[in-house]
């Protein structure tokens, strides 16, 4: 009887020291995985292109080298961003421009140019994003004709944050500002004090401002020394 009690007691001990090794695993896992929260995601157009070919044209290799001054580091509402993860577009037979645009950064910031993921490949980046990501400010260089798709694939919403039912042909100046909370949720702070970059290519930062209230949503514009605020109902 006393042997049988000792063999369930020791029964016992066995399992819960193996709930209580799982439930830290568990934790360690967690907290190892930040995924998306907590972070900001930064996405640009690649930078000008040439009539022809798949490389930059004179002035986007300008731009490119301005990009390099611009995010590192990166300053947003008082905020220093600069990017720990750098992601452009695969190369194709048509265009290397997404990589081109980053290639200036990334040495500056001697981080590889991560490319896993063709144009039309956006929710397979989201997924990986969300589940292995462990940069706190992420930038990501695309094709402007899925850039909206890319947006929508975090959750959030291309026209709304631009203004524009579909991406200018003629913009490389904008950079869009996705913010995740610690729940992972896509949020958006009351206010944005984004800043313009002086130099020789600047940047117009769009930012989506929501909620006001409960009814309204806003979008803030800066470009050189004018700002503009317009509010929207949802």
């Amino acid at each position: 009887m006393v042997l049988s009690l000792r063999r369930i007691f020791s029964g016992l001990l066995m399992v819960q020291a193996l709930i209580l090794a799982a439930q830290v695993s568990a934790h360690d896992e967690d907290k190892g995985a930040r995924g998306l929260r907590d972070v900001t995601v930064l996405i640009v157009r690649h930078a000008e292109k040439p009539d022809q070919g798949p490389l930059l044209n004179a002035k986007g290799e300008q731009r490119a080298v301005a990009y390099a001054n611009y995010f590192d580091p990166l300053t947003l509402n008082g905020l220093s961003l600069t990017p720990q993860r750098l992601i452009a577009t695969s190369d194709s037979t048509d265009s290397s421009r997404p990589r081109l645009t980053l290639t200036p950064l990334a040495q500056r910031l001697k981080l590889p140019i991560e490319q896993p993921y063709a144009d039309n490949q956006v929710d397979k980046l989201v997924k990986s994003l969300s589940k292995d990501n462990q940069a706190q400010t992420v930038l990501i260089a695309w094709h402007h004709g899925h850039i909206d798709k890319l947006i929508a694939a975090f959750g959030g919403d291309g026209a709304a944050i631009t203004g524009q039912k579909k991406w200018p042909e003629d913009v490389y100046d904008w950079l869009i500002v996705l913010r995740f909370d610690k729940n992972r949720r896509l949020i958006h702070p009351l206010r944005e004090q984004a800043r313009s970059h002086r130099s020789d290519h600047q940047i117009i930062v769009l930012a989506v401002l929501f909620p006001l209230d409960t009814q309204y949503f806003g979008r803030l514009f800066v470009q050189n020394q004018a700002c503009r605020l317009e509010l929207f109902r949802t």
